[in-house]
This record gives C-alpha cells, structure tokens and sequence, in this order.
C-alpha cells in the first residue's frame, strides 16, 4: 500500500512538472469556469426565481415534466462546457507528454474535433446526474449517504474517459466502459491520486482562508482604511481563484498521465521511466 501511494505522488508531482512547463493550460479551466458561469446564469437564475430546481419532485404532472426537461438541459451545456475544456487540456498535456510544446489553440482544436463524443458524454452524464439528484430529494439520511457514494462510484469509474475520447476515436459509451476497465488496472493510483490532490488542496485552501482573514483583519484595523481592506480581499480572492484554477489544470494532466501510463509502454516527457515500469505491470 505505501509503495503504491509513494508511487501515486510520484506522478502527481511528475504531473505538476508538466503544468510548471506549460502555465497556458491554465487557461483551459479559467475558460471553463467563465463559460460555466454563464451557463450557471442562464439557467439556474431564472429557474430559482421561479423555485423550480427547488421542486423537483412536487408541483403537477406537466409542471415536473417541465421542470425535469429544464434541469435536465442544464445539467447537459454545464456538462458538455466542463468537458469540452477539460478534453482540451488533457489534448495539450497528452502532447506534451509526447514531447512536444503544446499551445491553447492546440488543446481547443483537439476538443472540436472530439464535439460529438463529448456531446455524447455530457448527455450521458446529465441523466446520471439528474437521475442521482432525484433519488437524493426522495430518499431519507442513509438514503442520501448511498447516493453520496454512488456518486463517488461514478466519479473514480469515469476519470479516466476525457483520455480515452481524446486518444480514441470511439463514442461515449465504449469510451466509459473503457474506462471501468482501466479502472481494474489503476484503480490505487486512480483513488490515491484524486483524494491525494483533493487534500492538498483543501489544506491550501484552509491556509488561505486562515491568512486571508488574519490579513483583511489587520489592515482594515491598523490603517481603517476600507478601500486598503477591500483591495486585501481582492487578493486574497484572486489567490483562491487561482488555487482552484492549478487544481482543476493538475487534475487533468493527472488524468492524462494516468491514462498514458495505463495503456502506453513508452516513457513520456518529464516522467520517470522506473516509475513507469512497475507501475501497472500485470498482477
């Protein structure tokens, strides 16, 4: 077990290392997060203001229906948007994992050619999505805990099928069940990985709420300026901003280094080719 998690760590820092090569795949989770918010503002704002996402399960025939189409079209543009731009990046962290230099206009040109499977995808993922939420509103405390982990279940069983469509030219759902087998091969460094990440996040994410707060506190009582004490908060804003921006960027490339180790007998760029050879060697 701890050569196992030494070795997951081993290829998240490796996967930082690309991230610190090439800081413009950054760009592919802030365009994500814009387009998101977007998405987030023609849809769910008006909905709230009618209470209809907060109703799903309540109201006549017709009006659930309604609501369930709604939420249902939602949940496909926010899915297909968060997939669009991840599969860019996995693109552009796959070349570079070949060695090349890769660019953003190389990462989008490879998530448009992959428009359909990813529609596809996205699809697949909002009735998913939609199905969950609806057992979760009807079902009672342990109820919402096995949806909880249902969740989980799907999470880990499809983190690896953005690769498999950007590498493959197969649809959504052969790449899914692509996925759910390389998950029997990689399963350790696939939960090691997305928790490792997660936590070390989550701790600078505490650290920044902790020094953001000490630091907004302090300006704003030693000089009682409110404009200086605004202008902390900014700063610290943007510092989560762009925590969350490396997490997202980290995961993908994460994503695509497992995914080329799994299928892959070449060493990439960057990485360790110890590493590799003993990482998904047939148990």
């Amino acid at each position: 077990m701890f050569e196992r998690f030494s070795r997951s760590w081993n290829l998240i820092k490796a996967s930082a290392g690309v991230l610190s090569k090439d800081k413009e795949l950054l760009v592919f989770p802030l365009l994500s997060t814009i387009c998101s918010l977007i998405v987030l503002a023609a849809f769910v704002l008006p909905a709230l203001g009618m209470g209809a996402l907060d109703n799903l399960h309540s109201g006549s025939a017709g009006t659930r229906v309604g609501v369930y189409v709604l939420a249902f079209l939602f949940y496909l543009v926010q899915y297909f948007v968060i997939f669009f731009f991840n599969s860019a990046l996995v693109g552009a962290a796959m070349i570079r994992l070949d060695g090349g230099n890769p660019t953003v206009g190389d990462g989008l040109g490879i998530a448009f050619r992959k428009l359909v499977p990813i529609l596809g995808y996205a699809a697949i993922a909002a009735t998913v999505g939609l199905i969950l939420r609806s057992v979760q509103e009807r079902a009672g405390f342990l109820g919402r805990i096995a949806v909880g982990l249902l969740g989980v279940a799907w999470t880990v069983a499809t983190f690896l099928v953005v690769p498999v469509l950007v590498t493959r030219d197969i649809g959504p759902i052969d790449a899914l069940k692509e996925s759910a087998t390389l998950l029997k091969k990689t399963w350790g460094e696939n939960l090691i990985g997305q928790g490792g990440v997660g936590v070390v996040f989550a701790l600078f994410y505490a650290l920044l709420a902790v020094v953001g707060i000490v630091a907004i506190a302090l300006v704003g009582a030693g000089t009682q300026n409110a404009m200086l004490a605004g202008v902390t908060a900014a700063i610290v804003a943007f510092a989560f901003v762009l925590t969350a921006l490396v997490q997202a960027a980290l995961s993908g490339i994460y994503s695509a280094a497992l995914y080329r180790y799994a299928t892959a007998q070449e060493t990439p760029a960057g990485f360790d080719s110890q590493l590799l050879q003993h990482s998904f060697a047939v148990k």
